[in-house]
């Protein structure tokens, strides 16, 4: 048997990249349901022999099991009830991946540390007040101007959080992050191609990590809460509200949507909640848009989602090839290839 440490977490993580049960796994590699269960919960340790049979049944390198890994949780996903259960541990899997490069860029001296403020929330019923304040706490500590925020991607890597985009295989996911404590990891999906969208989802999985973080995840009032960071992140109250039209001002509303970098439905809420719109006139306004089929496409489309460039820089350097050997290579290429797409 092998001198190595075996970590249960990283089966698991390479069946749930093959969308394999333990019964299924089983099956393929001779065990018993039992036995996988015992190896992904650490009651028992497979034998070199079977670590040989499970790498190669799961098309991973076996050095692969042998990883550290860092603690997180099941993610922060939206939409549970629409998004099965496969899908969110298949992404989970492959945030986990992103997570071991990121890593290994750390320590190669190519990704900045991670320096993003805790502000844990007191309870799921926090007043809104106080939410704002969290976002305008971070864009102060990081130094972020007043106005629109240039480039959310660009503005996460800058400070050590790790950002992919991917084909999520379900318009259900549309972004979702894990809060490594080292360097959490941002999923944005490319399933919906939408510049405004993706810098929503950017700072939305932002807030998760601010005032989530290990804490809780999984409930209906988090999500809220991250939309409400998200919305005074990118749309600070005390620069946007008097330039919010009372109205359903199309041609104002456009004019927001370009200078501010989000989405028309947003701009909307966002009149709405500092009350520059009354419930009456947010809910005209939101009819109007699903008349036109606003609802699923926007006027005035702002251009192509913002990039990630660290990891991809990584990978495309020597330095990429000690922690590239021992991840799955299959996965490693999909990132790499969505990276440069």
């Amino acid at each position: 048997m092998s001198t190595q440490s075996f970590e249960q977490t990283r089966l698991r993580a390479a069946r749930e990249l093959a969308g394999l049960s333990q019964a299924q796994l089983a099956r393929k590699v001779g065990l018993t349901p039992a036995a996988i269960s015992q190896f992904e919960s650490a009651a028992a340790r497979p034998s070199a022999e079977t670590i040989n049979l499970l790498s190669r049944e799961l098309d991973v390198p076996v050095g692969f099991f042998h990883e550290p890994t860092s603690d997180s949780h099941d993610g922060f996903f939206r939409s549970l009830r629409r998004t099965s259960v496969t899908d969110r541990r298949r992404a989970r899997a492959i945030a986990l991946v992103a997570h071991d490069l990121v890593v290994g860029a750390a320590a190669a001296g190519r990704f900045p540390a991670f320096d993003l403020p805790s502000l844990p929330v007191r309870g799921l019923d926090v007043p809104a007040a106080e939410i704002e304040r969290g976002a305008a706490e971070v864009r102060s500590l990081w130094g972020i101007p007043s106005g629109p925020v240039a480039n959310v991607v660009e503005l996460l890597e800058g400070h050590g959080i790790a950002v992919i985009r991917l084909p999520l295989g379900t318009a259900d996911v549309d972004a979702f992050s894990l809060p490594f404590s080292d360097h959490p990891v941002v999923v944005l999906g490319t399933d919906k191609d939408d510049r405004a969208r993706s810098r929503f989802d950017g700072a939305h999985e932002l807030a998760h990590l601010a005032m989530h973080g290990l804490q809780i995840w999984g409930v209906k009032e988090v999500e809220t809460q991250a939309h409400q960071f998200a919305a005074a992140f990118l749309m600070p109250a005390e620069e946007i509200r008097n330039q919010l039209p009372t109205t359903v001002d199309w041609p104002t509303l456009f004019e927001l949507k370009r200078h501010w970098q989000v989405s028309l439905a947003a701009l909307l809420m966002r009149a709405k909640t500092l009350g520059r719109m009354s419930e009456n006139t947010y809910l005209t306004a939101i009819k109007a848009a699903s008349a036109r089929g606003w609802r699923r496409i926007e006027p005035v489309p702002l251009g192509k989602p913002e990039r990630p460039r660290s990891l991809l820089d990584f990978l495309a350097s020597s330095d990429s090839m000690a922690t590239r050997g021992v991840l799955p290579p299959q996965v490693v290429e999909d990132i790499e290839a969505a990276f440069a797409a």
